[in-house]
Formats: structure tokens, C-alpha cells, sequence
């Protein structure tokens, strides 16, 4: 398993990473613990995770998926490079979700009581919070920092702007400066190449992607005609309908179908060439890849092994994503 730096910090990570959303929910605890194990065991050092996880969850479960990690982390803590975030609405009070420093100071404590550990590795904004002046955002981190209970800051689903904008304020504050970006990123979705890649590259930050399958789209399981079915993403609660509208439409279900049948003649494996893909693109650190089921991280870690992908390989992957149809508010 390739390790490599998160952007110009010295923390070393795995370039594939170990996605948790579905503990708790989709996978029970055996299940979780099982799909742990077969990550770790193929060199994997990455594990990300968040408060509000396992996806789709009610507000008794929320925080299930880190509890789950935390008891399965024992005795591997030094291990393993854990992060987790906050931003997602906890409970039903005003001050339970985004990040002002109220919030972020109980949501690491919380955190940190479910996973078991007293530091996370990275911390992350899981979204960008416009009610909150970034200002108070990085002040509440940077003192995270310093009281030993983070080591690294990182971000998620925020704009090159907002990103950039952060990096100024933490340089003229001398706070802790954003060392990691996870984006939204796959064959049939590359809008942060248009501003994030580029500006990632030229300031040092790491890029973390996600969804590297499109939300098993491009696993081939789904067809065209096909209804949405109980138990997977596209039908979880308060999630289904966000993947429904990124994905489960004609004009992907088509690139798909091209994209399938140029595998097929190639005798590429679907999955591992998307995720192949992901983590040869420039400016990438990692992957996070995610299943319900052990035995689907198989193909997914047969990636990191995988001949990288040829010039031409790569032209005709393009078509895929130049295909698709834009909509001003994608990024």
C-alpha cells in the first residue's frame, strides 16, 4: 500500500482510505469489525469517520459509528491515522450542529468519549459553516491543537475560495493552517479540478477524496430502468434523496453503461479501475472507500496494487465526465 504525505505536512497516510459511514447502520457491529480487519490487514493506516455517522441516521443513533470504531481500535490506536469531523446537526438544540466554538469544543469531547482514544489525528469541518465567522472556526481548532487533542486540521465540502481564505487567516493569526481538503471526487464528477486541485497543489494542502464509486454507480450494479432499492444508499434515510439527485438520472446511467462496456472489453474490473483512477490523478492523497460488506473492499483495494492507467486509458476516461451534462450549482 503506497503511503504518502498529506499535502506539505509530515503525517503519512495510506493512498487509500478506510470510509465508516455505513457502521451502525448498514453494517452492524460484527460487520464492521470484519470490514476493519480486512482494511488493516491489506496495509491500510486511514481510517476517517465523523459524528454524525452512520449515514442516514435518527439522533439516537448518530455517533454509533464512532463508538464502534473506538471499541475496535483498542490496543491498534498508534496504529492507525483516525479522523473524524463535525458540523451535522447531533441533536435537536440550536448549538448542536455547525461550527462555532461552542459546538466544536463539546463535539471533540464527545468524539473523542465514543472513539476511546484522548487525540484524533485529524480533525475536520465536515461542511462550511456561513453562520459562523471562519475567524472563530480556526481560533476553536488551533486551540485544539495546542491542547494536544488534534494533531492536524483539515476540511470538507468547502470552496477553493473558503479554503483560501482560511490559509490567509490562519498565516496572519500564527493559527494551525488547514492541511487537508475532502472533496466529492470520480469519473462522473471532477468539478474540483476546475479551481480546488490547482489551488491545493500551489499552497500544500492534501486533497482527501470521497465517493470514488459515485455512490456504487459505478460498480455496474445498477441499470437503466432499474428502481431504486431498499437498504442501499440511494434509499437511506435524509441521504437518499442528496445521492438520488447526484447520480440516479439518464444522462449518468448512460455514461455508465459506455463506461461498462469498454471495461468488458478490456477485462478491467469496474471498481478497481474507478478507484485507480481517483488515486493516480495529480494532486490526490488519498481515496476513501467504504463498503456494507467485507468482501467488497476487494476489488476497491485491488487499486492500490494496479498497473496505473495508460495515456489512452486515460483520454477516453475523460469522455465520460465531458459527457455529462453541468448544472451551475455542481462542485
Amino acid at each position: 500500500m503506497e503511503v504518502r504525505s498529506l499535502g506539505r505536512s509530515g503525517l503519512k497516510v495510506t493512498s487509500l482510505c478506510l470510509g465508516t459511514m455505513t457502521f451502525g447502520n448498514q453494517a452492524d457491529k460484527q460487520t464492521s469489525f470484519a470490514i476493519m480487519d480486512k482494511a488493516f490487514e491489506a496495509g491500510i493506516n486511514f481510517f476517517d469517520t465523523a459524528d454524525m455517522y452512520p449515514l442516514g441516521s435518527s439522533f439516537d443513533k448518530v455517533g454509533s459509528t464512532e463508538e464502534i470504531i473506538g471499541d475496535w481500535l483498542q490496543g491498534r490506536r498508534d496504529k492507525v491515522v483516525l479522523a473524524s469531523k463535525c458540523f451535522g446537526k447531533m441533536g435537536p438544540g440550536a448549538n448542536e450542529q455547525g461550527l462555532s466554538r461552542k459546538h466544536i469544543m463539546q463535539a471533540i469531547e464527545d468524539s473523542l468519549r465514543r472513539l476511546k482514544t484522548d487525540y484524533l489525528d485529524l480533525y475536520q469541518a465536515h461542511s462550511f459553516d456561513a453562520s459562523t465567522p471562519i475567524d472563530e472556526t480556526l481560533r476553536a481548532f488551533d486551540d485544539l491543537v495546542t491542547q494536544g487533542k488534534v494533531r492536524y486540521i483539515g476540511v470538507s465540502n468547502w470552496r477553493s475560495w473558503q479554503i483560501a481564505k482560511a490559509l490567509g487567516i490562519t498565516e496572519r493569526k500564527n493559527y494551525v493552517r488547514i492541511d487537508s481538503v475532502q472533496p466529492r471526487y470520480n469519473l462522473l464528477f471532477r468539478m474540483i479540478e476546475e479551481e480546488l486541485v490547482p489551488m491545493c497543489l500551489s499552497e500544500g494542502v492534501g486533497i482527501i477524496t470521497y465517493n470514488p464509486l459515485a455512490g456504487g454507480m459505478l460498480t455496474g450494479r445498477y441499470r437503466p430502468g432499474q428502481q431504486v432499492e431498499t437498504g442501499t444508499r440511494f434509499s437511506l434515510n435524509r441521504a437518499g434523496e442528496l445521492y438520488q439527485e447526484r447520480y440516479w438520472k439518464e444522462p449518468v446511467f448512460a455514461a455508465v453503461e459506455k463506461y461498462r462496456a469498454w471495461c468488458s472489453e478490456r477485462g478491467y474490473d469496474m471498481v478497481t479501475t474507478a478507484v485507480r483512477w481517483v488515486i493516480q490523478q495529480p494532486g490526490i492523497t488519498s481515496a476513501i472507500i467504504g463498503a456494507s460488506r467485507p468482501e467488497q473492499l476487494d476489488a476497491s483495494l485491488a487499486a492500490a496494487q494496479a498497473e496505473p492507467l495508460s495515456a489512452e486509458d486515460l483520454e477516453w476516461l475523460d469522455h465520460l465526465w465531458f459527457s455529462l451534462p453541468r448544472r451551475r450549482e455542481d462542485r
